[in-house]
């Protein structure tokens, strides 16, 4: 009897749910950065164990305070990832507890199944010993499935975390071949890799009203021939991305290739150019246009 079912993966920006998802696959998939709200959609990472099969749901993290479209998009984008799974992933910062734990802990007090409690980064508390009594008080705060502390980035205790998930998964067939790892097209993981190096590249240079359309996509012989259009919304932002004689597009290209080669397993010939569009992260139909909008 085969077993099936799907973990959505929930928390606050930047608490490493991306990272999580690529350790527990065991290959990059979701892009990473220091940089909160790099992960703006939901992507399904597939994992095949034999009978099991566990569908991992990366979100977009919850976060207050910012009304523009992209943000509603991206908060609807994760509430609506715990609607319908058979467990959650509460993932926190073992080092704070911030207004946005809160307001996702209030969000997973009201779903239908088991949540875990996942405490991430614990081999960056300073003192160790203040662990157990953190654990004491979240076991206060809802009755959790299990607590468990790990640090995703290293990969401590992931085993008894994947356990615990897999005796959850339901009796039935599986949703997808044992050899797929995402429900996702080449395209948008072409994109995302070029966002990431962009994120990855820029910090807190250019804000977070950058897109990455794919424009290209197709082999010419062995050649995987792609072409990217970055959207941002004001002429300071494309000088930025450029760089001082166009060094800085440069490396974000080179890094993005490399990326891609290992990704896609071919030689790439990647042309990216940039495209200057006023206020689209705030306009709903500019959003759908680029991918934004539900699965």
């Amino acid at each position: 009897m085969t077993h099936c079912g799907y973990v959505a993966i929930v928390g606050r920006p930047n608490v490493g749910k991306s990272t999580l998802m690529n350790h527990i696959l065991g290959q990059k998939l979701s892009i990473t950065s220091r940089k909160p709200q790099t992960t703006r959609q939901q992507i399904l990472g597939v994992k095949t164990e034999g009978h099991v099969q566990t569908i991992y749901v990366d979100t977009p993290g919850l976060h207050l305070g910012s009304t523009k479209a992209m943000n509603r998009f991206m908060n609807k984008t994760a509430s609506d990832a715990m609607v319908d799974v058979d467990a959650v992933l509460f993932l926190i910062d073992a080092e704070r507890w911030t207004d946005e734990d809160q307001a996702v802990l209030e969000k997973v007090k009201h779903v239908r199944c088991p949540v875990f409690l996942v405490v991430n980064k614990v081999d960056k508390l300073e003192d160790k010993d203040t662990l157990l009594p953190k654990l004491a008080r979240y076991s206060d705060m809802m009755n959790f499935a299990q607590i468990v502390p790990i640090s995703a980035l290293r990969g401590k205790n992931l085993d008894r975390l994947e356990r615990l998930t897999e005796s959850l998964m339901p009796e039935g067939g599986q949703f997808y071949p044992e050899d797929q790892i995402t429900d996702r097209s080449s395209r948008f993981l072409a994109s995302e890799i070029v966002r990431e190096k962009i994120t990855r590249q820029l910090g807190q240079e250019v804000p977070y009203e950058v897109a990455v359309q794919i424009e290209e996509f197709a082999f010419e012989g062995e050649t995987l021939h792609i072409s990217a259009l970055i959207l941002v919304e004001r002429n300071g932002q494309k000088r930025i991305i450029i760089g001082d004689r166009g060094e800085k597009i440069k490396l974000i290209g080179k890094e993005a290739r490399i990326d891609m080669e290992s990704m896609f397993q071919a030689k790439v010939m990647l042309n990216l150019w940039i495209k200057v569009r006023s206020g689209w992260s705030d306009d709903e139909r500019a959003l759908a246009s680029l991918g934004y909008q539900e699965q």
